[in-house]
């Protein structure tokens, strides 16, 4: 096939790092191209017979929902899900109403868009954070509060600063992992379990994944795969991780951040797309127990939504007849 790998400009150099690295990982098998998203892209991804869509970025308002719009707009098959779940999973808040509908434990919370209105809360310590960013954008130190006047101060900087609502849940404090899915409705394959260990950061540094933490302290930062997890915990988790992908409707791959709080897990984030920037991205750490390399993850992924669309074309057809 010929395949496009659709990223967005401009670049950063992990950016470059990962368009380049997907392009090598398809290319045994396909004709595969850089595309950026400029003002060409409408015309030129139609030359195309698949997307490998890596686009992040967005407009003023609103991210991820982009590429993906226009793809499905333009009849151009591609990976990953639809405009539709990008959006949910962008919205914390609505991920979480989704999670908790659905029966999946995910800490306790309230969305804020009134720094007026701040409700009294019954989970001290809170965790505060932007409604709709992602890279631990917005998150340090002080997300983590104990009492109205700590909660009310990063609210209003929450908002002054990103011009969004706050997300105020309930922090869990205690380990973290991070659980990669691959796949699509009873086909999902988890990838190994990925604990994430901040006990040897700098005395004083948070212990969870703040922007300086995750962008400054990388490797300070311990990546255990698999996670340390009694096969008991790991079902539970990956049973979680499953009903999630499934309750929010992804498609192909994604990413699940949780916390665990003595014996029980609790979903913090939903990425519905991951980056895969080699050796960098979460996803990338998960491949060695089961001696995978960076291009088994990548072609998995495409034939992950090759088969979706050729299911749903059969079905179409059935349906039509």
């Amino acid at each position: 096939m010929k395949v496009a790998v659709v990223y967005d400009l401009p670049m950063s150099e992990e950016d470059k790092r990962m368009v380049e690295a997907v392009i090598r990982a398809l290319s045994k098998k396909h004709d595969s191209q850089p595309l950026p998203i400029d003002e060409k892209f409408m015309e030129t991804v139609k030359e195309y017979d698949f997307a490998f869509n890596l686009s992040t970025g967005g407009g003023k308002l609103s991210k991820q929902v982009h590429a993906p719009a226009i793809l499905d707009r333009l009849g151009v098959p591609f990976t990953g899900s639809s405009a539709i779940v990008h959006a949910i999973c962008i919205d914390k808040s609505i991920t979480k109403l989704i999670l908790e509908k659905s029966g999946i434990p995910t800490p306790r919370f309230v969305k804020i868009d009134d720094p007026n209105n701040i409700p009294e809360i019954d989970f001290y310590p809170a965790f505060v954070k932007p409604s709709c960013e992602g890279s631990a954008l917005g998150i340090s130190r002080d997300s983590v509060v104990k009492n109205q006047k700590e909660l009310k101060k990063q609210v209003e900087m929450i908002m002054n600063k990103f011009n969004q609502p706050a997300i105020v849940e309930e922090f869990i404090d205690g380990r973290e992992f991070t659980v990669g899915i691959i796949g699509n409705g009873n086909d999902l394959k988890v990838l190994p379990i990925l604990e994430i260990d901040f006990s040897n950061l700098p005395e004083g540094l948070e212990h969870f994944y703040s922007h300086r933490v995750k962008h400054h302290y990388g490797e300070k930062t311990t990546y255990i795969c698999p996670a340390r997890l009694e096969e008991s915990q790991r079902k539970k988790l990956e049973n979680y991780a499953k009903r999630a992908f499934k309750a929010i409707g992804l498609f192909d791959f994604a990413r699940i951040d949780v916390r665990m709080r003595v014996n029980e897990f609790y979903i913090i984030e939903v990425n519905s797309l991951p980056l895969l920037v080699p050796v960098y991205s979460d996803l990338t750490k998960m491949l060695a127990p089961i001696g995978w390399k960076y291009e088994d993850l990548v072609n998995a992924i495409l034939e992950a939504a090759i088969a979706r669309y050729q299911k749903s074309s059969e079905n179409s057809k059935l349906n039509l007849g």
